[in-house]
């Protein structure tokens, strides 16, 4: 018998990504998204809200193109740590793991180009959840706020340093213009100097020859 799964929620996404989902919306098996970037904001977007992190655990991509055709995302807690050991049986210190075998999850496949499907739905942790205050975990439309103000105020700061590299250009360039005359002017008094001293030693040999 042929299931069919009504359409409902297409999750579209621009270049950015972000799905326009409800706000308070949960994961479904037959969910439909436009791009993987709208699934991955989608998943973010509920793991802000329930209390938890959410990572990229496998993705698969196409033998024939090398597109991606699946990825599955969970929450941080998913699996464990091994532990390593380097030559000689020596065992690498290594920081205190997170995780602990959480299996939250959702896996997502490319039907065809502009669906994609979620195939898997986890709900359940084995971890408590915190949820984080919007002001203290700002959502994604803020951080893109954020970003592009910090970027137009970079913008600002490059215009201002162009104009005071272009200023420091004038004066350095008066300066050597400046330089340039005051060197012209001693020069030519020297010279000037040098023609009076000559004029002057001929002149007094002059009268000094007149003498017998």
């Amino acid at each position: 018998m042929e299931t069919h799964i009504e359409e409902k929620n297409v999750v579209t996404g621009g270049e950015s990504g972000v799905g326009e989902v409800d706000a308070i919306q949960e994961p479904y098996v037959g969910m439909v998204f436009e791009t993987d970037k709208a699934v991955k904001s989608f998943y973010d977007e509920y793991a802000r809200r329930k209390g938890f992190f959410t990572r990229i655990i496998s993705s698969r991509k196409s033998d024939r193109d090398g597109s991606l055709i699946s990825r599955r995302l969970a929450c941080n807690k998913e699996g464990f740590n091994v532990n390593r050991q380097k030559p000689g049986g020596v065992r690498v210190r290594k920081r205190e793991s997170i995780r602990g075998g959480c299996k939250a999850m959702i896996k997502v496949t490319r039907e065809k180009p502009g669906r994609w499907v979620i195939k898997t739905f986890e709900k359940d942790h084995n971890h408590g959840l915190v949820i984080s205050s919007d002001k203290a975990r700002p959502a994604p439309d803020d951080k893109d706020r954020r970003i592009r103000e910090l970027s137009s105020e970079l913008n600002r700061t490059n215009q201002q340093l162009a104009v005071c590299q272009e200023q420091l250009q004038t004066v350095l360039a008066y300066i050597e213009e400046h330089n340039q005359g005051l060197s012209k002017a001693v020069e030519n008094a020297v010279h000037n100097i040098s023609e009076v001293e000559s004029d002057d030693i001929m002149y007094c040999k002059g009268e000094f020859g007149k003498f017998p």
